[in-house]
C-alpha cells in the first residue's frame, strides 16, 4: 500500500477536529516493538522518550501517540494508555501491565481554534480505530500541519500527514539474503519550505505569488523574527527487522537525512524535530545487529522519510484559510 502499516505488526489510527483543525495519530503496535528515538530541533515537546534510551530497561513500547496542541495535546496519550490497559498490553509489572506509549507534539494553535486540542478521548478514539488503513493529508495529528512560516502563518501553506515504505533485499556473506520492509509515518509541520527535486512544492508564499525561499530570506536578514517553538516535524520509522534499542536509536539518527532532503532549512531553533523508530521484528539473536544491515535500513528509511514529507503536503487540502496541493 505505500504505508507504514505495510510493516507487519503496524497499525495506525487517527482522530481529528475538524473545527479546530487538530487531531491524534497512533501508531499501534500489537505485538509491541523495540524502540528507539532521536531528537534534533530545539523546541520538542515529548512524553516518555527517555524510556527509549538505550541504557534504560523497558525494551519495547506498544504505540507511539502524535499529536497537535501543543503541551496541551499530549493528554491524548493517556487516552492510548487507557484503551492499551483495556486491551492488556503494557509492561509486566508485580501489579499488572502498564503500557509504554511515548508521545510528540506539534503546535498547531495558530490555525482553526487555540481553545481546543486533543485530550484523552480523543486519543482513545484515535487507538480504537487503529488499522492497516492510512488516510493520508489533513487528517488526525496532520489536521493543523503547516509549512512555510517565515512571513507568519497567514502567508504559509497546509500539510499533514504523509506516509511511505519500501522493501529491503540485502545479502550478505554467508548468510541467506534478508528482506524486510521500512515504513514511515509523517506529520508534518515544518518551518522551513518543502521541496520535490531540488524546486519548492510549498511553503511560505508571496503576496504577488509564488514561493519566498525561506532560506534566502534568513541569509538577506529580516525585519522580524519567527516565533520559536511552533514548528514541528514528527515522523515514525517502522520495520520488521530485528533490532536493539541501540539499532533502533541508529535508524532515528539516519533517518533524519530524510529531513534535510525534503525540508529547507530544517532542524532550526523553530522546530521541535523529532523521529520515533520501532522494530515489530524483535530482538536480534545477538547483542550487535550487522552493521551493514543497520546502515542499508538507515539509508532506505531516509528516502522513504523524505517521500512521506512530500506526500504530506501533495495529499493535504487547503483549510483554515491557507491553499493546499491536494485537488478533488
Amino acid at each position: 500500500m505505500g504505508a507504514i502499516t505495510d510493516v507487519p505488526g503496524v497499525l495506525v489510527g487517527q482522530a481529528q477536529d475538524m473545527d479546530a483543525l487538530t487531531g491524534v495519530t497512533v501508531v499501534f503496535l500489537p505485538e509491541g516493538g523495540v524502540g528507539g528515538v532521536d531528537l534534533r530541533g530545539a523546541s520538542p515537546g515529548t512524553r516518555e522518550t527517555d524510556l527509549l534510551d538505550p541504557a534504560n530497561q523497558v525494551q519495547k513500547v506498544n504505540a507511539i501517540t502524535l499529536c497537535g496542541g501543543s503541551a496541551f495535546g499530549l493528554a491524548a496519550a493517556t487516552g492510548v494508555v487507557k484503551y492499551l490497559r483495556e486491551q492488556s498490553l503494557g509492561f509486566e509489572t508485580p501489579f499488572g501491565k502498564v503500557p509504554i506509549v511515548p508521545a510528540a507534539v506539534i503546535f498547531d494553535l495558530g490555525i482553526g481554534r487555540s481553545d481546543r486540542f486533543p485530550d484523552e478521548l480523543m486519543g482513545y478514539q484515535a487507538a480504537s480505530q487503529a488499522s492497516a488503513k492510512v488516510l493520508e493529508g489533513t487528517v488526525g495529528a496532520g489536521t493543523g500541519g503547516t509549512v512555510g512560516k517565515i512571513l507568519g502563518s497567514r502567508q504559509a501553506m497546509k500539510s499533514g500527514v504523509g506516509t511511505a515504505s519500501a522493501t529491503l533485499n540485502l545479502s550478505l556473506p554467508g548468510r541467506a539474503p534478508l528482506r524486510y520492509t521500512v515504513g514511515a509515518l509523517v506529520v508534518n509541520n515544518a518551518f522551513g519550505d518543502i521541496y520535490h527535486e531540488g524546486r519548492i512544492v510549498a511553503g511560505a508564499r508571496l503576496e504577488s505569488g509564488g514561493f519566498v525561499n525561506t532560506s534566502r530570506l534568513l541569509r538577506e536578514g529580516m525585519a522580524q523574527p519567527p516565533s520559536a517553538g511552533t514548528n514541528t516535524v514528527l515522523a515514525v520509522i517502522a520495520t520488521d527487522a530485528p533490532l536493539t534499542k541501540n539499532a533502533a536509536k541508529q535508524l532515528a539518527v539516519m533517518a533524519h537525512d530524510g529531513y534535510a532532503r525534503a525540508i529547507n532549512p530544517v532542524h532550526t531553533m523553530f522546530d521541535g524535530d523529532a523521529i520515533f523508530a520501532v522494530s515489530t521484528g524483535g530482538l536480534p539473536p545477538t547483542s550487535q545487529m550487522d552493521l551493514l544491515l543497520i546502515t542499508a535500513l538507515g539509508s532506505l528509511a531516509a528516502e522513504i522519510v523524505a517521500e512521506a514529507i512530500q506526500r504530506s503536503v501533495t495529499m493535504s487540502s487547503s483549510s483554515g484559510g491557507l491553499p493546499g496541493l491536494a485537488t478533488g
